[in-house]
Order: C-alpha cells, then sequence, then structure tokens
C-alpha cells in the first residue's frame, strides 16, 4: 500500500507540471494584452484630448466573490480576461466618438462653404456698362449748332472751376495717407466730384491696405453715387466690403451699396444686399444706416 501510494503521488506530480508551464503562457499572452490594449488606449486619447487631460479608462479589478465552500476560486487569468474586456469596451467606445466628431466636423465644413459660396454669388457686382464719363466741368457743355465743340463762353467756367478747386486747402498735419483721405473729403465735401474721385482713387491705391483704406474706398463710391454714377458706385462699394469687411465703413458701403443697386433699377439684387447686412451687423447698426436700409428696402419692394 505505502509503494501503491508513493507512485500515485509521482504521477499527480508529474501532471500539475505538465500543466502548468501551458497555464504560466496563457497568463504571460494575456499579460501582454493587456499592456498592448493600454498603450493602444492612451494613444487615443492624446488623440481626442490633445489639450487637456485624458479620460482614465473606468477598469477596476472584479471584486473576490463569496466563495461557497466546494467552488472554484478565481484564478489570476479570469482577472486579466475581465481587464481586457474592459479596455477593449473602452477603445471601442472612444473609436466611435472620434469617428462621430470627424463626421461632424466634415459637416461644418461643407456648411461654411456652401454659406461663403451663397454669400459671394449674392453680392457679386452687378453686370453693367459704366455709363460715359462727364465732363470736368460742372456745367455740361452745350454743342453749337453747326459742330460739337464748346462754345467760348465755357472757357471762363472752366478757369473759374479751376480757380475753386485751387482754393481748396491741402491738409499737411505729417500723416500722409490722412492728408490724403482728408483732401478727397473736401474736394467731395466742395461737390467736386470728379475731382474727388480721382484723389480718392489714388488714396485707396496708395494706402488701401491701411487705416483709412475703408473710409476712402467707402467715400469714393459716394464720390460716384452723388455724381449720377450708380455702375462705379456699386463696384467700388462692394469691394470696399469684401476687402475690408471689419473696415470702419464696410457697413455703409453695404447700405450704399443698396441705394446703388436700385438706382440701377436692379430692386432683387438690392433686398439680398439689405439681408446681407442685417445678418452681419445686425444690432451694430447706426441709427442713421438702419434708417437708410429701411427705407431702401420699401423702394425696392423688399418682402
Amino acid at each position: 500500500m505505502r509503494h501503491a501510494f508513493f507512485a500515485t503521488s509521482a504521477l499527480l506530480g508529474g501532471a500539475l507540471l505538465a500543466i502548468a508551464p501551458p497555464a504560466a503562457a496563457q497568463s504571460g499572452g494575456v499579460e501582454v494584452r493587456v499592456d498592448r490594449l493600454e498603450k493602444e488606449m492612451r494613444a487615443v486619447q492624446r488623440k481626442v484630448f490633445p489639450a487637456g487631460a485624458p479620460l482614465e479608462a473606468e477598469i477596476t479589478r472584479p471584486t473576490t466573490p463569496t466563495v461557497a465552500p466546494g467552488s472554484p476560486a478565481g484564478t489570476p487569468i479570469s482577472d486579466l480576461t475581465a481587464r481586457v474586456g474592459a479596455l477593449e469596451s473602452q477603445l471601442a467606445s472612444i473609436t466611435g466618438q472620434v469617428e462621430e466628431t470627424s463626421f461632424k466636423l466634415r459637416q461644418l465644413e461643407e456648411a461654411f462653404n456652401k454659406y461663403k459660396a451663397e454669400t459671394d454669388s449674392r453680392l457679386s457686382p452687378p453686370d453693367t456698362t459704366p455709363p460715359a464719363v462727364r465732363p470736368t466741368t460742372s456745367t455740361p457743355i452745350e454743342p453749337t449748332p453747326a459742330a460739337t465743340k464748346p462754345t467760348a463762353s465755357a472757357a471762363p467756367a472752366s478757369e473759374e472751376r479751376k480757380a475753386a478747386v485751387a482754393a481748396i486747402e491741402r491738409p499737411n498735419s505729417g500723416d500722409a495717407a490722412m492728408d490724403s483721405y482728408s483732401y478727397g473729403f473736401r474736394l467731395w465735401d466742395g461737390k467736386f466730384y470728379p475731382e474727388a474721385q480721382a484723389q480718392l482713387k489714388a488714396t485707396v491705391d496708395k494706402y488701401g491696405d491701411g487705416t483709412v483704406g475703408s473710409r476712402a474706398a467707402n467715400l469714393l463710391g459716394r464720390a460716384y453715387l452723388d455724381d449720377g454714377k450708380p455702375a462705379l458706385a456699386s463696384v467700388a462699394f462692394y469691394e470696399n466690403y469684401q476687402k475690408r469687411p471689419r473696415g470702419d465703413r464696410a457697413a455703409d458701403s453695404l447700405t450704399y451699396l443698396g441705394e446703388a443697386l436700385i438706382q440701377l433699377k436692379k430692386p432683387a439684387d438690392a433686398c439680398k444686399v439689405y439681408q446681407e447686412l442685417e445678418q452681419v451687423y445686425g444690432s451694430s447698426l447706426s441709427a442713421s444706416q438702419r434708417g437708410m436700409m429701411d427705407k431702401g428696402r420699401v423702394k425696392a419692394k423688399c418682402s
């Protein structure tokens, strides 16, 4: 009996030794899996939360339940398997969030591009041919019955105009850009519109990127509009708004653009301009700008 007992013990010991390596190998394989998943989790979290602290995966080791007498206890393999399942679930959840966020960003980008294209189309300059440039004299020259040459009486008027323009003082404050704009303003205020147009256009060409650019471009449109040239005025107003949307005269340019389009008998386009004016500047409009917009909408019969 004693020999039989030792023989049985030896057999059982050999069986346990044969089982132990696979169990250890399985435990090592799961550990590697856990490490790999945790590294992937950290990488995904850094991508999703680049500016803040990443979320910690809600992974807890299973609590040891009360084992009834005679029931087998939990093993390290089952503990690691639970951790792997939790990691895989968390990784799948974050991956889904990344895909959903990317899809929403694409939708926002497409919506913005569509709005920008519609806005540019609405506010494109009217396809009109600018009227012929009028004489620089304030009084139109009447042709003689035999020819189209001006009468002799036009010469004194021209000399008188030159003298009046020369009497407009050129400012000299030391600020070349502001002096150039101020001189154009004085010409416009004196109703010397062709001269004001030339001066203001030169100011925009030279100082358009500076602080006076928005004012000079807007006043250039006003000089064209007051001189009976709504087509040229509409181009000047539109370009000022398009190139300098944050300029201090951008809203004014949109307001007067609506008026120029009404004079060009394009009420539908004027209504689109007033709609853009309301959407972009809204509550920041001054009382005079809003009053002019409201009157323009009535004239254009905007819905």
